[in-house]
């Protein structure tokens, strides 16, 4: 079973270009969670799996605590991997094709207001040149809307000052151009001019964000940096990267920013993923309402 995970892996990295997040959260699902139940069960083989078994298997992930989703998303990486074994004659046939996979429950993504942004992106100490090279993350991943994985892969040279733009290499090896304000270019600017110059000491690396020992910065390092920030602005709940591009999101649309120039810059295939952050705050629901109805301020009796 391991042999034929490793192949539908190796599919997924060189002919899908799917992003390194994918192929690990695939082999996560599979090998943690379904190749266990195959074990407990004593199956021990992709092709003695039925519809009866695959059942059994929701039943054990429901069993085990966990959410919809989670449930949706580990049967959809199972399925997936069948289509392309049967696909490509590894497995008779691909018996899992009509399981259904479950309603996923609507959830809004998780965002931080205005002020609370703010309030984390201020948080490094600017007298340092790692204070410096983490305001100049904070301010990018929010200004741009950036993935954690688009942020560190980025080289010095997708960069320019000038007009304020960014060349992002996004899922499925997709570029793009995003934006950023003045005030995230003035503080890469600063960055790059002096933080990175004594990161890299010697040496002469691409990456624009660098590490103390002058490599390129990794995806958890970020992670870890953001949350400790967050914990350091005495911000309660838990905080990571992608919370950022979901207030970037969500701030344009509360500012009054099309949906479609917001797909453009997060970099979604399909408007409906875009579509997910048309929550807006009570606030600005409010604000809307009361500019926009002609009777909003009218007194009882007036004519």
């Amino acid at each position: 079973m391991e042999e034929l995970l490793q192949k539908y892996l190796r599919y997924l990295e060189i002919e899908r270009n799917a992003s390194r997040y994918t192929v690990r959260n695939y082999t996560s699902d599979i090998r943690d969670s379904f190749f266990k139940f195959l074990k407990s069960e004593g199956i021990a083989s992709l092709a003695e799996v039925d519809r009866l078994a695959l059942r059994r298997y929701l039943g054990w992930l429901a069993e085990a605590g966990y959410a919809r989703s989670s449930v949706s998303r580990k049967l959809s990486a199972v399925r997936s991997m069948y289509r392309y074994l049967a696909w490509e004659r590894d497995i008779p046939d691909n018996t899992l094709a009509k399981v259904s996979l479950p309603k996923r429950e609507k959830r809004l993504p998780p965002f931080l207001t205005q002020s609370e942004t703010l309030r984390l992106i201020e948080a490094p100490s600017l007298d340092t040149p790692l204070g410096l090279r983490d305001r100049a993350i904070l301010e990018l991943l929010y200004a741009a809307g950036m993935r954690v994985g688009e942020i560190t892969g980025l080289n010095v040279r997708d960069i320019n000052l000038k007009s304020r733009e960014v060349l992002v290499l996004g899922k499925g090896s997709k570029e793009r151009q995003v934006l950023m304000g003045k005030t995230a270019a003035a503080f890469l600017e600063r960055y790059m001019r002096s933080a990175r110059r004594k990161l890299m000491g010697k040496r002469r690396p691409d990456a624009l964000f660098l590490n103390r020992r002058g490599g390129r910065l990794t995806d958890r390092s970020v992670q870890l940096l953001v949350n400790r920030y967050a914990r350091g602005a005495g911000m309660q709940k838990s905080i990571h990267p992608h919370m950022l591009r979901h207030s970037f999101a969500t701030h344009m649309l509360d500012g009054g920013a099309d949906l479609r120039v917001i797909q453009e810059l997060l970099g979604h295939a399909s408007l409906a993923t875009t579509q997910t952050y048309t929550h807006v705050t009570q606030k600005q629901i409010r604000k809307v309402y009361l500019e926009a109805h002609p009777r909003a301020h009218m007194k009882g009796g007036e004519k």
